[in-house]
């Protein structure tokens, strides 16, 4: 497992973004409007997270997004 600097109910909250994010992209869903207001209650989480309030470098948020995609990623290859 790969250590970070992030708190991890911040990777949680990406985690969860990207895996509801995907599930909208995917055609044919019907629950498009409870999926959408997630994503909205989801991206409030992360971009307004307490850990953003200290001076962080722009590289942050990407590399938090990265990780996160990485490891939904790695859960679906070991599922």
């Amino acid at each position: 497992m790969r250590h970070h600097p992030f708190p991890d109910d911040l990777v949680t909250a990406q985690r969860s973004w990207a895996a509801t994010y995907e599930e909208l992209a995917r055609h044919g869903t019907a629950r498009t409007t409870v999926l959408r207001r997630r994503l909205l209650r989801l991206s409030g989480k992360v971009y307004f997270h307490l850990y953003w309030d200290q001076p962080r470098s722009t590289a942050g948020r990407p590399e938090l997004a990265e990780l996160a995609r990485a490891e939904h990623e790695q859960a679906g290859s070991a599922a």
